[in-house]
């Protein structure tokens, strides 16, 4: 038996006509007329009867007719679970960015999107490598730097200001010149070009690769740095030193195409663009700076 003949049989048990049933069905009156001669073959009985110009189910019709509404009923169901699974934001979503984002701005902002998905799980990849969207490394990548190519979807998030910042406090102050940098491996940053270039007669007194190490070394005096807005506008001990920052750089979000149709890497990618965006003044440096002593 062809199980679906039983739904040419249902549509012609509800429609009454070859003619209604056909069109319901998108064939023609002969495609109907043949599947319900193959489902009478198969069940060795007939199942209609032909009467002043309708088809009218026998017993043996109605019996079928009645199983048959159940069975389509039961696929429907299963039609519609296999679609609110798929639409579920369940699962295991890999994001990765650098670790000020991940650490000090994403983590502390987790709640609210897991009391809107409950069933959803983060993967957090602090990292400053470029782990690969196109290759599955990542479902999701926050970068610095929008790429120039590759098979993926690129959102901007925000743009993100760079200011000069020193102690807050003057016992605390550098002496005139010093600096603290990033290491070689990051020097060709725009902050860190600007620096190159503003340097002058100063000097650089550590250099490290680690957002963290040029925070604590700011805030314990060993020289000023430069630093992005939201991280340095939310440090008490920090306060902007210059007049003319360092250009912004942008955060831009990238998730492969085929990974955005997944219910639950899009959730974490609207949750992401939502977040930002309510964010946007603190990325810019819209926070007032506070003078340094």
């Amino acid at each position: 038996m062809n199980w679906d003949d039983l739904r040419f049989l249902s549509v012609l048990g509800r429609c009454g006509t070859l003619t209604a049933a056909a069109r319901v069905l998108a064939v023609d009156q002969t495609t109907v007329a043949r599947r319900l001669r193959a489902l009478e073959g198969a069940l060795g009985t007939a199942l209609f009867v032909r009467a002043d110009g309708a088809w009218r189910p026998t017993a043996a019709g109605e019996r079928v007719l009645e199983r048959a509404a159940r069975i389509e009923e039961d696929i429907a169901g299963l039609a519609r679970a296999a679609r609110e699974d798929a639409q579920a934001v369940r699962g295991t979503v890999r994001v990765t960015s650098v670790g000020a984002i991940v650490a000090d701005y994403l983590v502390p902002r987790l709640p609210a999107l897991y009391t809107r998905h409950p069933q959803l799980d983060l993967d957090l990849i602090a990292s400053n490598d470029n782990l690969s969207v196109a290759r599955s490394e990542t479902d999701l990548a926050i970068r610095l730097a929008r790429p120039a190519s590759g098979d993926f979807l690129i959102r901007k998030l925000a743009d993100c200001a760079f200011a000069v910042y020193g102690p807050a406090g003057a016992g605390r102050a550098p002496a005139p010149g010093d600096w603290v940098a990033y290491g070689e491996d990051l020097a060709h940053t725009p902050e860190m070009r600007w620096l190159a270039e503003h340097l002058g007669d100063g000097r650089v007194r550590l250099r490290t690769n680690s957002l963290a190490g040029l925070v604590n070394a700011v805030l314990g005096g060993i020289g000023r740095g430069v630093l992005p807005c939201f991280v340095g506008d939310a440090l008490p001990g920090l306060a902007r030193v210059s007049s003319a920052p360092p250009p912004l750089r942008s955060f831009w979000l990238l998730v492969h195409r085929e990974a955005r149709r997944q219910a639950a890497v899009a959730a974490v990618a609207d949750w992401l663009v939502d977040t930002f965006r309510a964010d946007a003044a603190r990325f810019a440096g819209g926070k007032p700076a506070r003078a340094a002593d």
